[in-house]
């Protein structure tokens, strides 16, 4: 405001356009286009976050969590910010300093998970592979006997690379050595195969933007009872008071204790984007998006489009998709965003400018997407050859 030099009785003078945004498609790797019921409930009314009505929608919330993980786990909350705000809250509550943090590199996101652990005062150990490739339980058995962790933290489905983790055996592995098990389950909650009862997980939190197909600013949370039982027994209180399980615990629990102006509409959002998927049913949904990732890879093969990661480990809900020797990424990604309103995106980190990252998510995995893709990529490839 001071660069424009305005006065208090001048400011009527200021003019705005109308916000008009262009009609995108996005298959990217987050946010993904939202359902149109999701839109229609973020724009039913408000009540105040105490209103019985609003009580009532958080307690549905939590059921629908609940299914969609494939947990019993009470404590099971979304949280008022993005994924990376639960992704935090996770490691403020459950390491305290001189805690051995044991965290399986293999992509960004695993990066970002030491990050966290470390300003947290956690002793932060790895394992690591290269990016694309993932964890075998002897590699992960034999970092839990080396290190000894307090926490292993895993990604899931590493959204900078397009591999997904398998989880069979780690849960149990974990318990042998009284270790807390993490998992970053962002780019896979409500797009494939998730259990978090079956595999042990103790913590796990996700983002609404990705499969579940919500506006982001609000993430899913859950900590197992293990998690809890560390809470619970912490020396010190958690260093981050806004995501401070044992504060908001009170707001989600039976006491209904005030603790944040919690975002009301973006709560019925969720609600109703994970109402959508119990209505489709969980195994319906993985099938789909399966189903549509298989028709996109067998279209970019047909475009001399190879994927990043192997096909046994390749994430249905997001795609890695290796740029040709000659083509720049970014003048790919920019032709279709310029002439056909759909969005992807290039590489991050490590595999920045080497791979187009391509998401069929939630409501958007669906074929007619991807002919339309494959189709504009075609035309994009040529027209830039």
């Amino acid at each position: 405001m001071s660069s424009l030099n305005l006065k208090a009785d001048d400011s009527h003078r200021i003019q705005v356009s109308q916000l008009d945004m262009p009609p995108r498609l996005l298959l990217g790797p987050g946010p993904s286009n939202f359902h149109p019921r999701v839109r229609q409930a973020l724009s039913a009314n408000e009540v105040g976050h105490l209103d019985p009505k609003f009580i009532e929608v958080m307690k549905e919330t939590q059921e629908l969590l609940r299914y969609v993980w494939q947990t019993s786990n009470p404590f099971t909350i979304p949280v008022s910010g993005t994924g990376s705000a639960a992704m935090e809250a996770t490691l403020a509550n459950c390491v305290e300093p001189g805690d051995v943090v044991l965290v399986g590199v293999n992509g960004y996101f695993g990066e970002r998970l030491c990050d966290m652990a470390e300003r947290y005062g956690a002793e932060v150990r790895r394992i690591q592979k290269p990016w694309g490739e993932v964890f075998t339980l002897n590699e992960i058995g034999y970092g839990l006997e080396t290190h000894r962790p307090a926490i292993l933290g895993l990604v899931h489905a590493e959204t900078s690379t397009g591999a997904l983790q398998p989880m069979d055996g780690i849960g149990k592995l974990c318990r042998e050595f009284d270790t807390l098990l993490l998992l970053d389950t962002v780019t896979s909650l409500g797009g494939v195969p998730v259990f978090l009862d079956r595999w042990h997980v103790d913590m796990a939190y996700s983002g609404s933007q990705k499969c579940l197909s919500c506006p982001p600013g609000i993430a899913p949370l859950t900590l197992g009872p293990r998690a809890l039982e560390k809470l619970s027994q912490r020396k010190t209180k958690p260093a981050n008071w806004y995501l401070d399980m044992t504060l908001l615990g009170k707001y989600w629990g039976d006491e209904r204790t005030y603790h944040h102006t919690a975002p009301i509409n973006m709560n019925y959002a969720l609600r109703e984007a994970l109402r959508i998927v119990a209505e489709e049913g969980l195994e319906n949904r993985w099938d789909r998006h399966r189903t549509n990732a298989e028709l996109l890879w067998e279209g970019l093969a047909d475009l001399g489009i190879d994927c990043h990661v192997e096909r046994e480990h390749r994430l249905a809900s997001l795609t890695t998709a290796l740029v040709p020797d000659g083509i720049d990424s970014k003048e790919v990604a920019s032709h279709l965003l310029r002439n056909y309103n759909i969005d992807i995106a290039a590489g991050l980190g490590q595999l920045a400018g080497k791979v187009w990252r391509i998401g069929l998510m939630g409501y958007n995995s669906r074929p007619e997407n991807v002919v339309l893709l494959l189709s504009a990529m075609k035309k994009a490839l040529e027209a830039l050859d």
